[in-house]
């Protein structure tokens, strides 16, 4: 029997002698704007790239078409501006390089996290519902959003409180840039997002789930800004704190892993 790379180079001599050139595409979406690049598989070289700038950029002062003052240290994002990354930026990448969708054999997207967001069951950004257009707390919270340094405050107090395993893993001090100090600024300030919201989702993986239709975790931000870093419930499995911990934080979040994320 082959082996999985001899396997692997045989499918790929086949999609060469089919396609041509072969390219893989990588989407990086930064704090000001999207960027896309095209790289040919066989050689390394970077064929072609492309920018583009986020409508809304950072939002820190007012919420668009408003003129009432976010809290200190707030960072919003629009979601709306990662998916013109995808239908400007990714379209004009290909122009470039006269690439066609098929010689594409794999996409790749990186995302600073933590950055999240609220949404319904299918995806949909909370934000982008007329309801909730005005409540900050349903925009995508950037990775530099501060605003939740109190609530950060309070994981730490009650992870060091009941010994729970993040605190060693984060070396003693949970962010307020992570996911549960957003999360539980949300609960706090507006629980009625919270219940309207389906999912609490990275940014990123919010963007994997718009390109295929899955919704899936990415581990690395889940294990790094999400707490799901403790071994101790299941023996060689990665999982979050358990129940008791975030009923501690707050009455809502009890159930938080299981119906929202």
């Amino acid at each position: 029997m082959p082996s999985g790379f001899a396997t692997l180079r045989a499918v790929k001599s086949k999609a060469k002698g089919r396609m041509g050139i072969r390219y893989v595409l990588g989407i990086d979406f930064g704090t000001l704007s999207g960027r896309a690049l095209l790289v040919n598989v066989d050689t390394g070289e970077e064929v072609a790239w492309a920018d583009h700038p986020y409508k809304n950029a950072v939002i820190e002062g007012a919420l668009p078409g408003s003129k009432k003052r976010l809290k200190p240290h707030t960072a919003l994002q629009d979601p709306a501006d990662y998916i013109a990354v995808l239908t400007k930026a990714v379209p004009k990448v290909m122009r470039l390089a006269k690439a066609k969708p098929e010689q594409v054999l794999g996409i790749g997207t990186d995302f600073t996290c933590c950055t999240m967001l609220p949404t319904l069951a299918d995806g949909t950004p909370l934000c982008s519902q007329k309801k909730w257009r005005n409540t900050p707390h349903s925009w995508v919270k950037l990775w530099k959003h501060h605003a939740a340094q109190p609530e950060a405050n309070y994981i730490n107090k009650v992870g060091a409180k009941r010994n729970e395993e993040f605190i060693t893993a984060y070396g003693g001090k949970y962010s307020s840039e992570w996911f549960f100090s957003k999360l539980l600024e949300t609960v706090r300030e507006a629980p009625n997002v919270y219940d309207a919201a389906d999912r609490f989702i990275e940014a990123g993986d919010w963007l994997v789930w718009q390109l295929t239709g899955v919704e899936k975790r990415c581990l690395s931000a889940a294990g790094f800004k999400a707490m799901r870093v403790s071994r101790a419930r299941k023996k060689g499995e990665w999982t979050y704190p358990d129940r008791a911990f975030f009923k501690a934080l707050n009455p809502k979040l009890a159930d938080v892993v299981a119906e929202k994320m």
